[in-house]
C-alpha cells in the first residue's frame, strides 16, 4: 500500500487561495481526522466545512474529494482549498503529516499517476514542460503532448517493430508452425528502413518543435565597438546594455530575451574578440568564445569601415557553425554595396527587422511546426536518435549477412528503446508480445 502523501499544489506564495493536495489509499481516513466532515465518498464530492486541529478551529475551507480511479494520480486524493496565508497551510500541511500523511517528493503525484496508469511518460514530462512554457506557441506544442496526441505519434513505430520481433520469435522458438510467414533478411531490412525513414522525419520535425517550445539561444560576437550592445538593445528593444565609444565597455556576458513569432530568443551579448594584455578583459572574451561555441546560432557583427584581420579570426571562428553575418551602421554605408548573406542594419536607429527575418529563415519553421504534435523533449529525441543509429546497424549487418537471431538481439533493443518513451520499458514481456500476436499454443 502506498502511503498518503501531502503538499502544496499553488506556489508557497501570500495570495487569495491556497491548494494542498493529498493521495494515497488512505486519503480518506486521514482527511476525515482534521475536516469537520467524514469523507466516505464513491465518487467526486465538493464539500465545505473547516480544517481544525483538536478543538482548534485552523481556516474554513473547501474540499474535492476523488475517488480512484478516477483522479489525476489513478488514488484516492483530497484538494483543500483554503486562504493563501503562508501560515495557514503551513499548518494545515502539518496537521495531515501529524495525522498520517508525508510530505510529496517532487513530482511523486505525476509518478504515481504514470504508475497508476493514468498517463505514459511523454504525457507526464510534458506537465513540467507546460510549466515552464515561455510563450503561447510553446504552450499549444506542450498541450498536443499532455492530451496523448504526441504519443499516437510512437505508435506505427510500435506495432511495426514489435510485429517484426515477435514473427522472429516465433520462427526461432516455434519452428513447427508452418502457417506462420517466415521472417527472411529481405523482410528485415524493408521494415527496418521503412521505419528509420519515420524516425528521421520524428527526429526533424522535433528538433523545430523543441526550437519553439525552448526557444533559441543567440550569441552576439564581433571586435570592440562594431555596435553588439546596440543590437542587443535593439532587439529586445531596451536600453539593456551599457552603449559607448569607449572599447572594451562590455566585459562580461550580458542577456536578454524577447519572443520572435511566438519564439522566446535568448541572447547574449559577449565582449568583443580581439587580442587583449588586460587579465580582466581577457577573461571576458574567452566568455565570449565560450558562449559561441554553445550557441543555436551566433550574430557576428562587424563594421564595414574598418575591417581587418581580427574579424578575419572571427569568421574562421564561426565558419562552421550555423551563423548570420551582420554589418552594423548601416546609416553610414552606401547602399550599392550591400551583398547577398548579409545583413545590414543600423542598429542606433533600431533598424533590426531584416536581421529578425535572418533569425527565423536560419530555423525554416513552417506553420505546421507550430500546428502538428511532435517529438519535442530533449530525452525523446535522443532516444529516437539512439533508434535510428540501431536501425542504421541492423540493415548493414543484414546486408553483410549476419543471421537472424543475432540481428533480432538489435531489433529487440530498438523496440524497447521506442518503450521506454511511452514509459513501458520495464513492463515488457517476450512471450506476451509473441501471444498477444498469435495463436500459438492453441
Amino acid at each position: 500500500m502506498l502511503e498518503t502523501i501531502v503538499a502544496l499544489a499553488t506556489p508557497p506564495l501570500r495570495s487569495a487561495l491556497a491548494i494542498i493536495r493529498l493521495s494515497g489509499e488512505d486519503c480518506f481516513k486521514i482527511v476525515s481526522n482534521f475536516f469537520t466532515k467524514e469523507i466516505n465518498v464513491e465518487k467526486s464530492t465538493i464539500m465545505h466545512g473547516f480544517i481544525i486541529d483538536g478543538e482548534e478551529k485552523i481556516d474554513e475551507v473547501v474540499l474535492l474529494a476523488y475517488k480512484g480511479p478516477k483522479s489525476f494520480t489513478g488514488e484516492d486524493s483530497v484538494e483543500i482549498i483554503s486562504h493563501g496565508s503562508p501560515i495557514i497551510f503551513n499548518q494545515i500541511i502539518g496537521i495531515a503529516i501529524k495525522n498520517g500523511a508525508r510530505l510529496a517528493t517532487g513530482g511523486e503525484f505525476t509518478s504515481r499517476a504514470f504508475m497508476n496508469g493514468k498517463m505514459d511518460l511523454i504525457q507526464a514530462e510534458s506537465i513540467n514542460d507546460l510549466i515552464n512554457a515561455a510563450s503561447i506557441e510553446a504552450k499549444k506544442i506542450t498541450l498536443m503532448s499532455l492530451d496523448g496526441s504526441t504519443s499516437k505519434l510512437i505508435n506505427p513505430l510500435k506495432k511495426s517493430l514489435g510485429d517484426l520481433l515477435s514473427n522472429i520469435e516465433v520462427n526461432i522458438d516455434y519452428p513447427e508452425y508452418q502457417d506462420i510467414e517466415v521472417t527472411t533478411v529481405d523482410k528485415i531490412i524493408d521494415v527496418i528502413s521503412r521505419n528509420n525513414e519515420y524516425i528521421s522525419y520524428l527526429i526533424k520535425d522535433g528538433k523545430k518543435a523543441n526550437i519553439i517550445r525552448d526557444g533559441i539561444n543567440i550569441a552576439i560576437v564581433g571586435k570592440p565597438n562594431v555596435g553588439k550592445s546596440s543590437i542587443l538593445n535593439a532587439l529586445i528593444n531596451e536600453d539593456k546594455a551599457i552603449v559607448s565609444d569607449i572599447k572594451g565597455t562590455t566585459r562580461d556576458i550580458v542577456e536578454g530575451k524577447f519572443i520572435l513569432n511566438g519564439i522566446l530568443i535568448n541572447l547574449f551579448d559577449t565582449a568583443g574578440i580581439h587580442e587583449s594584455e588586460d587579465l580582466i578583459e581577457g577573461i571576458g572574451i574567452n566568455k565570449s568564445i565560450e558562449k559561441l561555441n554553445t550557441a543555436d546560432l551566433i550574430i557576428a557583427v562587424f563594421d564595414n569601415s574598418n575591417f581587418d584581420e581580427e574579424d578575419k579570426k572571427i569568421i574562421d571562428l564561426i565558419k562552421d557553425k550555423k551563423h548570420i553575418i551582420v554589418q552594423n551602421k548601416e546609416d553610414l554605408i552606401v547602399k550599392n554595396e550591400v551583398k547577398n548573406n548579409v545583413i545590414y542594419t543600423s542598429a542606433i536607429n533600431k533598424d533590426v527587422d531584416k536581421l529578425k527575418e535572418a533569425i527565423l529563415k536560419e530555423f525554416d519553421l513552417s506553420k505546421e511546426n507550430y500546428e502538428n504534435p511532435s517529438i519535442s523533449n530533449t530525452r525523446e529525441l535522443g532516444i529516437l536518435q539512439n533508434c535510428y543509429n540501431i536501425g542504421l546497424k541492423v540493415v548493414q549487418d543484414a546486408k553483410s549477412g549476419i543471421p537472424i537471431d543475432l540481428l533480432s538481439a538489435d531489433i529487440k533493443e530498438m523496440y524497447l528503446q521506442i518503450l521506454s518513451l511511452l514509459g513501458e520499458d520495464n513492463d515488457f514481456d517476450m512471450a506476451k508480445e509473441i501471444f498477444s500476436r498469435f495463436c500459438v499454443g492453441k
